[in-house]
């Protein structure tokens, strides 16, 4: 993947993990391109299907693009952030240290990427308490 295309997915995201929202200025690992709907499952290196993402939630989500929604009991489509609104289906907990889902999608992917791992959650109470967390 070309550089210029790393920037404009970087850019838009503006530098956060599409997922998780983990600011990569933060991060000890690299950021990454991510192909929402994997090439092995008839994905694209179109800019519509590319996502920057952690390499925490890119080795979760790996090529899956459905889940376990334990409330519905359901398998649901991940998040999509090409599609999806985040706040649609995620919002902060009261002190913005864990997501929480709101929709199956929500829930599916909080399960699937293990969107609030141990050293995110530690790590946002850090820069909460920075004034640094949650990104805009």
């Amino acid at each position: 993947m070309n550089e210029a295309i790393r920037s404009s997915v970087r850019d838009r995201a503006p530098d956060c993990c599409e997922y998780c929202r983990a600011q990569a200025r933060f991060s000890h690992d690299p950021f990454s391109v991510e192909h929402i709907i994997p090439i092995s499952k008839g994905g694209i290196d179109d800019l519509e299907n590319l996502a920057w993402s952690c390499i925490g939630c890119n080795n979760f989500k790996f090529t899956a693009i459905s889940a376990f929604d334990l409330v519905t009991t359901q398998m649901t489509p991940l998040f999509n952030p090409r599609t999806d609104i985040w706040n649609d289906h995620f919002r902060w907990s009261a002190d913005f240290s864990e997501i929480i889902g709101l929709t199956p999608i929500g829930r599916a992917t909080l399960v699937r990427l293990q969107l609030n791992r141990p050293g995110l959650v530690n790590l946002r109470g850090v820069l909460k308490a920075a004034g640094k967390h949650p990104p805009e």
